[in-house]
């Protein structure tokens, strides 16, 4: 069985990712700061019987983001697919205007860093197999401009030239870099709900025909 390691998992897209991939048979290793949304997540997967373990880190800290990692290799043998989906919430975010050195730390810190250690902690294992996935879920700013979020614009869009170096680099070795930008709120039945969002990312994840989607498909920011 594949093992799918998701960062950043909560209760929303978290739980609907777990949920798609392990009714596919994956195996799932759940990292989050907050024990009481895995609790939430584990309860969850194991009533539809998937296996499932969780690892409490706060991705701000790398050192327990690199012990979480490796506790999960060392749990489940080996991680398949990572996907990387932290959310600090919208009061970490400020307009272009109001944007500051401090600012802009504290999105490198709670989403670029970590992207880059969780790649560093499970890159060299898939190289070996030649085979396993890198999933980054980011917002629409990563893609497209947006003034209201100045400071996460600067460093979702790093994120997606990371992801496309990586895509670039690894497309040739057996290793699928996906990005998936959602430009929408993610909530249980509407447009933008996590089962729905979970959907479009396995599909891209199986077909494989595309590095990056923004969701929903053909999204036009001008009209958000």
């Amino acid at each position: 069985m594949r093992t799918i390691a998701i960062i950043g998992a909560g209760p929303g897209l978290g739980l609907s990712l777990a949920k798609k991939f392990g009714e596919k048979g994956f195996k799932v290793a759940a990292i989050s700061r907050n024990p009481e949304k895995l609790e939430i997540i584990v309860n969850e997967l194991k009533k539809l019987n998937i296996e499932v373990r969780s690892y409490v880190a706060d991705v701000t800290d790398l050192t327990a983001l690199k012990q979480a990692l490796r506790a999960a290799k060392k749990d489940f043998g080996n991680i398949d697919v990572l996907e990387f989906s932290p959310y600090a919430g919208w009061n970490t975010f400020t307009n272009v205007l109001e944007t500051t050195p401090e600012s802009v730390m504290e999105q490198v810190n709670s989403y670029l860093l970590p992207a880059v250690l969780s790649v560093n902690e499970v890159l060299q294992d898939m190289l070996n197999n030649g085979s396993g996935a890198l999933l980054f879920t980011t917002g629409l700013s990563s893609m497209f401009p947006l003034p209201l979020v100045g400071n996460a614009g600067i460093v979702m869009s790093g994120i997606r030239n990371y992801a496309t170096n990586l895509h670039n680099e690894l497309k040739e070795k057996g290793i699928f870099v996906g990005h998936l930008s959602i430009g929408t709120f993610i909530q249980a039945g509407t447009a933008g709900d996590p089962d729905v969002i979970a959907e479009a990312w396995y599909n891209l994840y199986v077909e494989k025909n595309c590095f990056e989607e923004t969701f929903p498909k053909g999204i036009d920011p001008t009209k958000l």
